[in-house]
């Protein structure tokens, strides 16, 4: 007997509402002595493609400076758009959550009149509106996480709640390693994240040339891979980079059986 619309519904709801329940659990498990901080922002990245209402998700990162950085995103096409943000004098949402600790709404990127030319590119992307929020507790904000639809809506409010409780878990997680005496470590932390993201580049460069596809293929099966064995992304990427884990191996756990 098929369930009413009703109850579908109802189904559904609480379908996603585990789901929810069992990110967070697996954000908050990452939070340990010695998480990788690149590894944490990856997981909020596809946590918010997989379980909102978006199409995808990039972050930024200030660095020791207070210089915001990219440093995840769900998608090539993402990252290139977070890389302009950080390049154009104009800047973008995300650069604005950031600055202004206040969440941004882009209703129709092709009539933004902030920032005409991220709207531009974010369009010929293929994207239609934005959401940007700031990592941010309590007075401080370390970054901001952006939020693409290729549809016209604006992002539900309750999504946009979910999103903000999601920043906030991985903000409380990086600052929690941070107190009046360690300062200079949460920098340090930073830092090694940053140098993190540049090995990983490198190890999409080496995957994409050796598999003959583009960079996100590439990414795609770095991440995969370190999923399925249990690793942190940036340790796989670091094997591949010095040449500890063959890419035909790596290449191989993505074809079925």
């Amino acid at each position: 007997m098929n369930e009413h619309p009703a109850q579908q519904r109802s189904s559904a709801q609480e379908q996603r509402n585990i789901d929810l329940a069992e990110r967070f659990v697996l954000l908050a498990d990452t939070l340990v002595d010695d998480y990788d901080i690149v590894d944490l922002l990856d997981r909020l990245a596809s946590t918010c493609v997989e379980l909102l209402d978006v199409s995808e998700a990039g972050l930024m990162i200030s660095d020791q400076r207070g210089t915001l950085q990219y440093m995840a995103s769900s998608s090539e096409a993402t990252r290139l758009l977070e890389l302009f943000q950080l390049q154009s004098e104009e800047g973008g949402p995300c650069v604005e959550a950031f600055r202004s600790g206040r969440a941004i709404t882009v209703e129709d990127v092709t009539a933004e009149s902030r920032w005409p030319r991220f709207g531009r590119a974010a369009a010929e992307a293929g994207f239609r509106s934005i959401y940007a929020v700031p990592m941010r507790w309590h007075d401080e904000v370390i970054g901001g996480l952006n939020l693409f639809t290729v549809h016209g809506r604006p992002l539900r409010h309750p999504d946009q709640r979910i999103a903000r409780a999601l920043a906030d878990v991985a903000t409380i997680g990086i600052l929690q390693q941070r107190s009046a005496h360690r300062t200079s470590l949460l920098a340090e932390q930073l830092q090694t994240a940053l140098n993190t993201r540049i090995v990983i580049e490198q190890a999409k460069g080496v995957v994409a040339e050796h598999g003959q596809g583009d960079l996100q293929f590439a990414f795609e099966a770095l991440r995969s891979y370190a999923r399925s064995t249990h690793q942190r992304l940036s340790d796989v990427a670091r094997s591949v980079v010095t040449r500890t884990l063959p890419v035909e191996e790596l290449l191989a756990a993505r074809k079925p059986t």
